[in-house]
């Protein structure tokens, strides 16, 4: 990153709240930008998954699966215990895929968060508009299945991007079999 000489602000937006995070970034000397100063590209409308399309380029094949895997996002703010089917990161079973498999996550969200869940090794599309992804949100009470093809043999983490839910066990683990 190249800044100018000057303070910059440096804002993050709150999704779905009316509220906001701000910095400073100095770089030499200038004065300091005001506290509530909003740069005018976050004034727009916020994009959602439904407003992205892929390009021909990068479409994923969406085709009936051959597996299709639930995976409910458990947990409470409560007593900070987070996990996948109920089950925390240190349950030792695996959610098992086979190599040229198509697979679809289901992503159930049975709790009042926000959850980014994240595949390790394998981007998907989301099911709803063939968007290619790697992560995608998963809001309280909702549902969002994404699709991909098993081509990378291994053992993948699924989590959420949320450190703090993943320490607390929402997280498992994606494996190949024969």
């Amino acid at each position: 990153m190249t800044a100018d000489a000057g303070a910059h602000p440096i804002v993050a937006v709150a999704e779905g709240r009316d509220q906001h995070a701000a910095a400073v970034l100095r770089a030499g000397v200038g004065e300091a930008p005001d506290v509530d100063a909003m740069p005018a590209e976050l004034d727009g409308r916020l994009l959602s998954s439904a407003d992205l399309r892929p390009t021909d380029a990068v479409l994923l094949d969406r085709d009936d699966p051959d597996l299709t895997i639930e995976m409910e996002l458990t947990g409470s703010e409560l007593d900070y215990q987070w996990g996948i089917n109920g089950r925390a990161m240190d349950d030792p079973d695996p959610f098992q895929i086979e190599e040229g498999q198509t697979v679809r996550i289901v992503f159930r969200n049975a709790s009042t968060m926000w959850h980014p869940m994240h595949l390790h090794g394998h981007t998907f599309a989301l099911d709803e508009t063939g968007a290619r992804k790697d992560t995608v949100i998963v809001r309280p009470d909702e549902s969002i299945a994404v699709t991909f093809s098993a081509d990378n043999p291994g053992q993948w983490m699924v989590h959420c991007h949320n450190t703090y839910h993943l320490e607390a066990g929402m997280a498992g683990v994606v494996s190949y079999v024969r």
